[in-house]
């Protein structure tokens, strides 16, 4: 009988195919039954996800992802985007939304931020541009970065952890989001593609995809 569900490593951490024609119960019975099987040959680790096969509603999405944490000790870390073009159309909305709010608030900086730059911002701060390594960014709200993150940010520094990092390509050294830190290492390490969001979850700190309703939630003050 062929497998509904097929589970392969890559490059960029693990990619699944699911079956086009089961039915989507089905799917989610079979990937919860893999994992479990194979709980001990992947551990406890942190990955980014690719998804093949099949097209997934955002909720659907989310119910294999719960799938996957649920039946393993797979934490993932974020859904890679296969459509280039989808990825394309997504930064150029979040480009244009996020202008409009930097417009309206003042706070934004143009231009790119080198090793050894520090720019600090006492509400929210816009970047245009990309965040190089050795180089901070440090606001009391919301850090935006139209461009790479590659640096170290901190959002909510005087204690807000409802604050949240956004970039259109997010490789950080360090985030910091009010009181909990995740530093990613030495050397940058991607950890999605396409626009991210970082947010504080149940006392730490996670990265996921953009999503449509994120921009209607920013509070830009």
């Amino acid at each position: 009988m062929r497998s509904t569900v097929v589970i392969k490593g890559s490059k960029a951490g693990m990619s699944v195919y699911l079956d086009p024609q089961a039915p989507f119960s089905q799917i989610i019975a079979d990937i919860e039954k893999k994992f479990r099987e194979s709980a001990k040959f992947w551990g406890s680790v942190q990955m980014a996800l690719s998804l093949e096969g099949r097209s997934l509603t955002a909720a659907e999405e989310y119910e294999v992802v719960n799938a996957i944490m649920g039946s393993s000790q797979v934490e993932i870390l974020c859904l890679i985007d296969q459509d280039g073009e989808r990825i394309r159309r997504c930064e150029k909305a979040l480009n244009e939304k996020l202008m409009e709010l930097s417009s309206q608030t003042g706070q934004f900086y143009k231009g790119d931020l080198n090793r050894g730059d520090c720019l600090e911002s006492e509400s929210s701060v816009v970047v245009i541009g990309d965040v190089h390594h050795g180089a901070r960014v440090i606001a009391k709200g919301n850090i935006i970065i139209l461009g790479e993150l590659k640096g170290s940010v901190f959002a909510g520094a005087a204690g807000n952890e409802e604050a949240v990092i956004v970039a259109l390509e997010m490789a950080p050294v360090q985030i910091r989001i009010g009181g909990l830190s995740s530093r990613v290492g030495e050397k940058s390490r991607r950890l999605g593609r396409g626009p991210m969001i970082a947010r504080a979850e149940e006392g730490q700190i996670r990265t996921r995809p953009i999503k449509k309703n994120f921009l209607h939630m920013l509070n830009f003050n």
